[in-house]
């Protein structure tokens, strides 16, 4: 029986108009309807589901993807202040050594300069010890040749010969005088 034909039967003139006016057929209706069914239940079955679940595996990715950013910038970060901390303990080190250095040089450079200060008080005591020996040997060859040219002199102003005993007073008597004088 068709559906217009059952529509008839149960009294709904209208609507078993409207269905054998638009030709619906009844077995070929509820044939479409299972085989509707059939499709749904496949598509639901091995279309949808593996979309969802391809779905909820993308979520799930994309938010272990958000996760392990967050983790990777936290990373990042500390490493960041890691290396802000190691590069001012490096800074702190070289400053350190720098001062260090500049205490060395200026403990080098004051040694070095007594060092050549004491140097040069050696030099200069040698100098005036040189000086003096070198003054009193002149001193002492003065007094002599003044010694002989008073003798010389002497002798030749009193037209005579001196004895030794003479000379030797004479020079001791020169020398005196050069002495005081």
């Amino acid at each position: 029986m068709e559906f217009a034909t059952l529509v008839l039967m149960s009294g709904g003139g209208e609507v078993g108009a409207i269905a054998q006016t638009f030709g619906v057929d009844s077995p070929h209706l509820i044939a479409q309807i299972i085989s509707f069914c059939i499709v749904c239940i496949l598509l639901h079955r091995f279309a949808y589901r593996p979309v969802l679940n391809m779905l909820e595996q993308r979520r799930q990715q994309i938010a272990q993807s958000l996760a392990d950013s967050e983790k990777i910038k936290a990373d990042l970060a500390r490493n960041e202040l890691d290396r802000q901390q190691v590069l001012a303990k490096a800074n702190a080190q070289a400053r350190q050594l720098i001062e260090e250095a500049h205490a060395a040089a200026a403990r080098v450079q004051q040694v070095e300069t007594q060092n050549a200060i004491r140097e040069a008080e050696q030099i200069v005591g040698k100098a005036r010890e040189a000086a003096g020996q070198e003054r009193a040997l002149m001193l002492a060859r003065l007094k002599g040749e003044v010694g002989r040219l008073v003798v010389q002199t002497t002798a030749t102003v009193a037209g005579k010969v001196l004895t030794d005993d003479d000379q030797r007073r004479l020079a001791e008597e020169t020398e005196k005088q050069l002495a005081t004088a």
